[in-house]
């Protein structure tokens, strides 16, 4: 089973690594990072670089299709990494998203009329993509898996592992890799953190989320 991690200019680190540190695992899988050219690709902060070890010519069928978000996704229109999507989506088996990736896949047009997550921010541009938002943490509708902001990545890999290899072989990567989150808040969504840090990101008065 062949796992193709895409790879931009401006990807944020974790929506790809944390798949890829669970997938990785998974019996008899090949996982390779892929970009319009083979070679280092910069990241969000551009502090750190992920080298694509083939270019999307040298990976057109891939099982797995893996998109990371990023601000990059976010200006995402370049005409081959959409071609090069929707050519591998014809024979994936699945084809997933990380946070803000699915606005590429929308971009690309794999996910009009469906169900999908995102970071949750960006609800109404993946909305304008003629996909229905959710608030749901890992979306399944069909062969397509989106999972909302940069940490649930790890949560959609689980959730994919379960499926491909069963229940137990999920477990024992969970196990493995001790992803037993114990954070020291309950601040992660929108509806948990405090109002005015909410607001703040959203551009908005905090009053206007208590009274709305």
């Amino acid at each position: 089973m062949q796992i193709a991690v895409l790879l931009y200019d401006r990807f944020t680190t974790l929506d790809a690594v944390g798949p890829y540190e669970l997938l990785a695992r998974l019996p008899g899988a090949e996982t390779v990072f892929v970009a319009k050219e083979a070679g280092p690709v910069r990241n969000d902060q551009g502090s750190l670089a992920l080298v694509a070890d083939k270019a999307l010519a040298e990976v057109p069928n891939p099982d797995i299709v893996l998109v990371p978000g990023g601000p990059g996704s976010r200006e995402m229109t370049d005409p081959e990494i959409l071609a090069w999507l929707r050519t591998a989506d014809e024979t994936s088996t699945w084809t997933t998203s990380v946070c803000t990736g699915s606005l590429i896949l929308g971009a690309a047009g794999l996910l009009t009329g469906r169900r999908a997550t995102t970071h949750w921010l960006a609800y109404e541009e993946l909305r304008a993509l003629g996909v229905e938002p959710t608030g749901e943490r890992v979306v399944f509708d069909g062969k397509y898996v989106t999972a909302a902001g940069v940490s649930s990545g790890i949560d959609m890999a689980l959730h994919l592992l379960g499926r491909i290899a069963g229940d137990e072989t999920a477990q024992t990567i969970q196990l493995l890799t001790e992803y037993d989150p114990q954070p020291p808040y309950d601040a992660g969504s929108p509806e948990k953190a405090p109002a005015a840090i909410v607001a703040h990101w959203r551009g908005t008065d905090p009053k206007d989320l208590v009274d709305g």
